[in-house]
């Protein structure tokens, strides 16, 4: 079969050289991929915005199964064009994308439902917004309504931080028309969880938990980002917590969308704070995490093209995925500047050196230039690793890491040291 992914990160990256490795795949396309993607797939220029041509695409080059990576497309309703042309498609409708696409409708949709989560108001303007800032009597979360890259949400710790991101959303300075609309919403305490499912509206496969790492400095500092890294492993949820988020949380928002006539077929990501009274939702996503997909992928022993036909066709088999014992994880290596203005062009060098040390690269922001590798965004590279603990893991990503070199290159240095110190306590 032949498989097209649509994006240009390193979870698309991820995506096709899983993809690559089932033996009922015969050619995997990418639109419009980067530098590592260029070399294990046929990358093919194109808007992910021009839905009806990328449709046309799907169809000149055969493609039997389009899987959809970022959340614009689906926001977009890429999947409601291809499967209006009886195209196969792993990535859920726009009416399902509305979970992700507008943060309003997410929390209408969950207090509508009872799912927990934070409490929250809705500010239409600057006059409502400020009158519901001090509700809570304490901290209290920002989040622009529509999609902001992952640069949508703030934490403010104090009334005078709360009224300046509020201005700053609302005029459009900070993430442009997303943020007319704002939801403020209370601040949660506890550790944050990524938990993600595949289904096809009725069967649910959960995939490994993960711990992703927003904030652009160590120690959990600086402004929020798309990801800095993320580690997977068995220590991060215990197997009554999984159970009780599958039950309190994912059952009752696959049924209340069903409830609402919306049947959803893709990967459903609920990013969860873990507080003293349980699981809550932060946030939806309707589609896999980035970076989270990167080490999940790189433990994943189960054939994902065959998993994702069967999901688009409506054909889920139940029973658990199969996965490498022990832990992964990818540190992100960024341009300097990010989530802010960054410079592009510089060249990258120490991969072949970096993926020696057992290490897998996952491009997101590379290209070819004269023949060499250079940047090309804010978040460069995914060095991810896995190992038989989650130390193991840590170090050898670190370790490979370290060979690899580009002008302004930054990381952060503690991905997965909360895992760590959980296995560990001092």
């Amino acid at each position: 079969m032949k498989v097209l992914v649509i994006g240009s990160g390193g979870r698309e990256h991820a995506l096709v050289w899983k993809i690559c490795q089932s033996p009922m795949v015969q050619q995997v396309f990418c639109v419009p991929g980067n530098g590592g993607i260029a070399q294990e797939a046929v990358c093919l220029p194109g808007e992910t915005k021009n839905l009806s041509r990328l449709a046309d695409l799907v169809v000149e080059i055969g493609a039997d199964l389009t899987v959809i990576g970022p959340e614009a497309p689906l926001v977009a309703g890429l999947a409601d064009e291809l499967m209006a042309r009886g195209l196969l498609v792993a990535g859920p409708t726009k009416a399902a994308a509305q979970l992700e696409g507008s943060k309003v409708f997410a929390k209408q949709f969950m207090r509508r439902h009872r799912i927990p989560a934070a409490d929250f108001e809705v500010g239409e303007d600057r006059e409502t917004a400020s009158a519901s800032l001090g509700r809570w009597g304490g901290p209290v979360v920002l989040k622009a309504d529509g999609l902001a890259a992952g640069k949508g949400v703030v934490v403010c710790s104090h009334p005078a931080e709360a009224y300046e991101a509020l201005d700053s959303l609302l005029s459009g300075r900070l993430v442009g028309e997303a943020g007319r609309r704002v939801v403020l919403e209370q601040k949660l305490a506890g550790e944050e969880v990524s938990f993600q499912v595949l289904t096809d509206g009725k069967t649910i496969l959960p995939l490994v938990p993960t711990q992703d790492h927003k904030q652009v400095w160590d120690d959990d500092r600086g402004p929020n980002t798309g990801g800095m890294g993320a580690y997977c492993d068995e220590g991060i949820l215990s197997e009554n917590l999984s159970r009780r988020i599958l039950d309190e949380i994912v059952l009752p928002t696959l049924e209340g969308l069903r409830s609402e006539g919306i049947v959803y077929r893709g990967v459903l990501y609920c990013g969860l704070m873990i507080t003293e009274e349980g699981p809550k939702v932060l946030e939806y996503n309707v589609r896999f995490g980035d970076p989270e997909t990167q080490p999940i992928l790189f433990r994943l022993r189960t054939d994902l093209a065959e998993t994702l036909t069967a999901l688009a066709t409506g054909h889920l088999q139940p029973g658990p995925l199969s996965w490498e014992p022990g832990a992964s994880v990818c540190v992100v290596a960024c341009s300097a500047g990010y989530p802010g203005e960054y410079q592009t062009g510089k060249s990258i060098t120490g991969l072949e050196a970096a993926e020696e040390e057992g290490a897998k690269l996952f491009h997101a922001g590379t290209t070819e230039r004269n023949g060499t590798l250079v940047t090309a965004g804010g978040r460069v590279l995914g060095v991810t690793a896995r190992g038989p603990d989650l130390a193991t893991a840590t170090k050898a990503a670190y370790t490979a890491l370290s060979k690899v070199h580009f002008a302004g290159i930054h990381y952060r240095r503690d991905i997965a040291r909360k895992g760590l110190e959980r296995q560990h306590p001092l």
